[in-house]
């Protein structure tokens, strides 16, 4: 049967979503954005070696995969926009101790407890879009949050850089804990949705509510995460290699450090472009018609990218690699949100949410054994092959799963004539 009532709901309630969500996501996320590339170096200033530098900087994504179930349960039990709130508090606290660190020991402690803050917030603000938009709508919301998550980790490094030249390293976790606390007051500010229920009303519902586990959510459905989740985690993995990929290439064929960075540059300003179009097509055509093609183009790119030796082929590669990874932008918390629970939506993302950090970490560690090795092309083939076997899994498994796998499912399910 058909629902045209599903298809004339709104999108999203503006004034909670966009002033309530979406700025507060760009003021995190430049926060975070701009300490990125500053780790390393604050490690060295307080006198760590290289390598503790390395160790430094893989605690933020760590952090995230330690918290990324927790999260789930935390969200589930205080609401997603109190998740929100506590995560930039959190966050706040991170920031500041990293800037009155006076030993690399201090540091990884405000590095990781950021990690923490930015995979609660991360999973509070996709559980909540999740809920209040309308289901044929999802994708362009999702992506659209995906894109203001790479606006404010693109402006954050430029006004890193500024504060870097004010007040020295110090000042760029000063202005981050700034933009955390701003991200918090964002979301006290614009307050809850209309109609939503006090705080005695919500610790009321939240006593008598039946409290899922974690463990039951993975038994209920693990057979969800073990099919679509590996596509998950290979969508994840080919994600986050594009991030050492580049810098790793540029390294290996002796390309300075300020083309280098121009390489990622252009990169970034290509996928930032096409967050919202993304969106559309997955909202009107399904999610394979991006899924399949974003990860098809990262693997052309991957593997173009070894034949690439000079400046100018390079940042060829980069721009179309970061084509694909701008076609894919939310397809990750899209598919998520297809498939989540309602019963249990927090604590299920929660999970979906590890198997995607999981790929993320796969991917560089992939990069990095095959350069120990001897050969990074070996390993950029790798990832390719990765990125087209995600390809073929997504072709597999989300039709299986999802209504809105593409035009046929939905018609299927009544959701579209």
């Amino acid at each position: 049967m058909t629902r045209p009532d599903i298809a004339d709901q709104p999108m999203f309630p503006l004034r909670t979503v966009v002033l309530g969500t979406f700025l507060p996501t760009i003021l995190f996320e430049i926060g975070v954005g701009a300490i990125l590339p500053v780790i390393a170096a604050s490690t060295r200033a307080l006198g760590g070696s290289l390598a503790t530098a390395g160790l430094v900087v893989a605690l933020m994504p760590i952090g995230q995969i330690l918290a990324d179930v927790p999260a789930g349960a935390v969200a589930a039990r205080i609401g997603d926009r109190a998740a929100m709130m506590l995560a930039g508090v959190v966050a706040t606290a991170g920031f500041t101790t990293a800037a009155l660190a006076s030993s690399v020991t201090t540091l990884a402690i405000g590095v990781i407890v950021v990690g923490v803050a930015s995979s609660t917030y991360f999973l509070a603000r996709q559980s909540y879009l999740t809920e209040v938009t309308a289901p044929l709508k999802r994708a362009r919301v999702l992506s659209t949050l995906g894109g203001v998550h790479r606006i404010g980790q693109f402006i954050g490094p430029f006004l890193g850089a500024v504060m870097i030249a004010a007040g020295g390293l110090v000042a760029v976790y000063w202005m981050a804990s700034v933009a955390a606390g701003l991200s918090v007051a964002a979301v006290v500010a614009v307050g809850a949705d209309d109609g939503a229920v006090g705080a005695r009303d919500r610790l009321a519902r939240i006593r008598a509510k039946e409290t899922v586990s974690m463990s039951r959510v993975v038994r209920e459905h693990l057979r969800v995460f073990g099919t679509l989740g590996v596509a998950v985690l290979l969508i994840g993995a080919v994600r986050g290699a594009r991030l050492s990929v580049l810098p790793l290439w540029a390294e290996h064929l002796g390309i300075d450090p300020a083309q280098t960075s121009v390489i990622f540059g252009l990169a970034g300003a290509v996928d930032m472009l096409l967050f919202y179009p993304a969106g559309r097509i997955m909202d009107q055509r399904g999610r394979l018609w991006i899924g399949i093609p974003s990860m098809l183009v990262m693997g052309l790119s991957l593997a173009l990218l070894p034949f690439a030796t000079t400046f100018g082929a390079v940042a060829a590669v980069a721009m179309l690699l970061g084509l694909g990874n701008g076609l894919s932008s939310g397809i990750l918390m899209t598919l998520g949100a297809d498939v989540a629970p309602p019963e249990s939506r927090a604590q299920f993302l929660g999970v979906w949410r590890v198997m995607s950090d999981l790929g993320n970490a796969v991917g560089p560690l992939v990069l990095t054994g095959a350069a120990a090795l001897g050969s990074v092309a070996l390993g950029v083939w790798l990832m390719a092959t990765s990125s087209v076997a995600s390809a073929f899994a997504q072709a597999r498994w989300v039709p299986r799963y999802s209504v809105h796998a593409n035009r046929t499912t939905r018609r299927r399910a009544g959701l579209i004539p």
